[in-house]
């Protein structure tokens, strides 16, 4: 089934050109770990990891998941987590809804789960705050890919990652008590989904 409309449509105007050659150079861990597995025929887990979970690494999880089914790469399954468990943040919510995702709220309180589609029959990605070592997550064979330098520092060991990749992205929350808020939540949320079009643009599916 093909993408929302919407979501078709932001991503059909991703500038990938726009993609610099020293984060080509970041990325090129995580295409090859996901072409190993793909060669392998075997089940791909990526935990993308920041301090709270919850901004960076929900836009990453979300968008990553999208380009793999858009890209037709299956048995892929992406996850999220932090050094430490907040909430995600509400405009994390408001520029990913924009983009074409749809969002169906599972539970109220402080920390609220999220369903969020791509598409109309595609599983949804289950977006909520918790430890990168969280019971809903991996424990062995997958790659932490660290989206924030603070996350990298505080955690120098994930026990049960077959690979550890930096690829760290400025934290729009340093806009939140800005005017620049929502364009630069909406500017760090193309970026990603930008680079991980070019990670599974790179895949070569078998």
């Amino acid at each position: 089934m093909p993408l929302f409309k919407k979501l078709h449509e932001t991503i059909s105007n991703l500038i990938v050109r726009s993609i610099p050659d020293e984060r080509k150079l970041l990325l090129q861990p995580l295409i090859d770990f996901i072409q190993e597995k793909v060669k392998l025929k075997e089940e791909i887990r990526i935990n993308f990891i920041c301090t709270h979970n919850s901004r960076r690494s929900h836009l990453a999880q979300v968008w990553a998941q999208c380009m793999a089914f858009h890209f037709g790469i299956e048995k892929l399954c992406c996850y999220s987590g932090g050094t430490e468990r907040s909430a995600i943040y509400p405009m994390v919510t408001e520029v990913l809804s924009r983009a074409g995702f749809e969002f169906n709220k599972l539970s109220e309180g402080q920390n609220p789960i999220y369903g969020i589609k791509c598409a109309e029959n595609e599983h949804p990605v289950m977006g909520f705050s918790k430890k990168f070592d969280d019971a809903f997550n991996p424990t062995s064979d997958f790659a932490a890919i660290m989206v924030c330098s603070e996350a990298a520092e505080n955690c120098p060991f994930v026990a049960g990652a077959a690979k550890r990749i930096s690829i760290p992205y400025e934290d729009p929350k340093d806009f939140d008590n800005s005017n620049l808020k929502a364009e630069k939540y909406r500017e760090r949320s193309i970026q990603i989904a930008t680079e991980m079009f070019f990670v599974f643009s790179n895949i070569q599916a078998n």
